[in-house]
């Protein structure tokens, strides 16, 4: 079969000779001759181009062969060209290099369907092919074997508060409050926590292997490649984080304990995630495709896209409800963390391109934010609508109480975010703020909506207690019940940040319903007994005396069992019915002693004022030996 070179030659020789031909002819005109010369010139150059592409082909089949055995060389070669050195490294790319500069050169030129260029072509894509396929290989294995972890421990965010709550109102010990002074409201971090993912050393390497496959029009599979790798470490690295990929179905199964547990993982996974990780494979892309135009950000994306819309997915399915008082703390803690991290995701998909990323997390942050607004409103509802057909034995601290204030202690943590969601929740403040005489009582978080809100939760257990209350048969217990609890909401507040949100006047309105259960309770219990002691002029003596004694004695059986946890309290009524009693009881003493009423006095002042401090201790004590122990009444 005759070349191209070949088949060129013989038609450029056929037309000079019919040039010669036709150049004999002595009848030809001047313009006519002249033509035949300037086609003569045209078809001596044609010959001397065809010599010169003769020669140019065989110089590019040399260098196609030259470049095709380095690339050959590797491919049984299981060791990785970037483990041998960067001699062999930097070898192989000028090889690749090579062969697309052959398939540039071939494909200037012009080619018959038969001709040798086309066979040089279709050799030197095959070449590429392999070389593209090998590149490829390496850069998996470079990204697999030279990936770096960070240590978890090294990267620390402020502590979060945590809340024990039992959605049954069952007890709530205070000791396991944490103190909420430490938790940090300052918002994002300055610190940068990127860190590299990939030694930095092989930075260069992976930045070849990109130009040369982006150069020979492989940009397509080197994204795929790099993509698929950094997606697998970004799994990785969840799975480290103990993040499960649940379904939004299986988390609507999951009992409280556990979609706690995993809520917390998520808060910390959110925070590492977008804040740490993808930062950093961010930068990553960046330095590896930063003279590609858009690739780096379409890589990043693509990396990052599953992963984050798992996380989003986890808190829609969070966000569905149902919004009880329990979830509150936790409705919060997603919805700051994402609040904290709005300017960090911003940061990363900034791209007009990526609008549908930073779309689904504003809805998300909308809806827990939502949330945790009925949430809150529907703590305070549970408060108003509870109710028990029980006294809560020996009028103690009702469970209730415990739970509602350090429930709103802890609230105070998040009363930043709480202002921002409360501000347009109507509220009635039957206890608001009022400035005092020399103004200190003022505050600008008495004046908030979380100030208005947190009265109105505690009038709504006030409500409560008093409805409680009733439940007593003994009038006397129905205001030590009371007492109790209003003394430990009195001394949460003043213990607690709650004070900013109350203000003194509360406190002190509080101290003064206070002294009023104390003063009912005396009126309750002691006055009627404290009158069986005067002279009506129609009981003897002897009959005054036994009714004091059994009707102290009654109250003694029944209220030492009565309890007082507070001890400070405790002593305080303790000595107030003292004061109340034993001067009465010896002023009856001082005037009967000349009746002989020794015989029937049943306890000295010395032994009743003991006695007196006996009450409300929590266990029922048998009366004291008296002198007048074996008198018969």
């Amino acid at each position: 079969m005759t070349t191209t070179y070949e088949g060129e030659q013989h038609v450029i020789a056929a037309a000079q000779h019919i040039l010669k031909v036709l150049g004999e002819n002595k009848s030809l005109t001047d313009d006519f001759r002249r033509v035949l010369t300037e086609l003569d010139s045209h078809l001596s150059a044609m010959t001397i181009i065809t010599e010169s592409k003769r020669r140019g082909f065989a110089e590019v089949e040399e260098q196609l062969k030259c470049a095709e055995r380095k690339v050959r060389r590797w491919d049984s070669n299981p060791s990785l060209i970037w483990d041998s050195g960067p001699t062999e490294a930097s070898e192989y790319i000028q090889a690749v290099n090579e062969i697309h500069t052959v398939m540039e050169t071939l494909g200037g030129l012009s080619m018959n369907d038969h001709g040798r260029p086309k066979e040089l072509a279709f050799r030197a894509q095959c070449v590429q092919q392999i070389a593209m396929s090998r590149l490829e290989e390496e850069l998996y294995r470079i990204l697999v074997q030279h990936k770096q972890s960070f240590e978890l421990k090294n990267i620390s965010f402020p502590s979060r508060v945590d809340f024990v709550y039992d959605e049954s109102f069952v007890s709530v010990e205070d000791e396991i409050i944490n103190d909420t002074s430490q938790r940090d409201n300052s918002g994002r971090e300055s610190n940068e926590y990127t860190v590299d993912l990939i030694d930095p050393l092989l930075i260069p390497d992976i930045k070849s292997i990109a130009s040369v496959m982006f150069a020979s029009g492989y940009d397509r599979e080197f994204c795929e490649a790099f993509i698929g790798n950094r997606k697998d470490a970004l799994d990785e690295h969840l799975s480290n984080l103990e993040i499960q990929k649940l379904s939004i179905d299986d988390v609507l199964k999951l009992e409280w304990d556990a979609l706690s547990c995993e809520i917390k993982k998520w808060v910390w996974a959110v925070k590492i995630i977008i804040r740490v990780y993808l930062a950093s494979e961010k930068r990553f892309c960046n330095q590896i495709l930063g003279d590609f135009g858009s690739h780096g950000s379409y890589c990043f994306v693509e990396i990052s896209r599953a992963s984050i819309f798992y996380l989003l997915n986890f808190g829609e399915a969070i966000a569905m409800g149902p919004y009880n008082p329990e979830k509150l703390f936790r409705f919060l803690d997603m919805y700051e963390v994402l609040a904290d991290l709005h300017l960090d995701m911003e940061g990363l998909f900034s791209e007009v391109a990526n609008a549908f990323v930073m779309s689904e997390f504003h809805d998300l942050l909308r809806r827990l934010g939502d949330s945790a607004s009925a949430a809150f409103l529907n703590f305070r509802n549970a408060i108003a609508l509870d109710s028990s057909m029980h006294p809560f034995p020996r009028g103690e601290i009702h469970h209730l109480t415990r739970y509602v204030m350090n429930y709103i202690k802890t609230l105070t943590a998040y009363c930043d975010t709480l202002n921002v969601l409360l501000k347009d929740q109507d509220v009635d403040d039957p206890n608001p703020v009022f400035e005092t005489d020399n103004g200190q009582d003022i505050c600008t978080s008495a004046f908030s909506p979380m100030g208005c809100h947190l009265r109105s939760i505690t009038s709504a257990l006030e409500s409560s207690l008093i409805r409680r209350s009733k439940l007593y048969k003994d009038g006397s217990l129905e205001h030590i019940f009371l007492m109790n609890n209003i003394h430990y909401m009195v001394q949460k507040v003043k213990g607690s940040e709650l004070r900013l949100f109350f203000g003194d006047e509360w406190i002190r309105k509080h101290n003064g319903k206070l002294q009023q259960h104390a003063t009912s309770y005396e009126r309750a219990t002691w006055s009627f007994v404290v009158s069986l002691l005067r002279d009506d002029g129609r009981t003897s003596l002897k009959e005054r005396c036994r009714r004091f004694s059994n009707a102290f004695d009654d109250v003694y059986k029944i209220q030492t069992r009565w309890r007082i946890p507070d001890l400070h309290l405790r002593e305080d009524l303790q000595i107030s019915t003292s004061q109340k009693v034993i001067p009465a009881y010896r002023a009856f003493l001082g005037i009967n002693s000349r009746n002989g009423s020794d015989k029937y006095i049943k306890y000295t002042s010395d032994d009743m004022e003991k006695m007196l401090l006996d009450l409300f201790a929590g266990s029922s004590m048998s009366l004291r030996n008296s002198r007048s122990n074996s008198h018969k009444w």
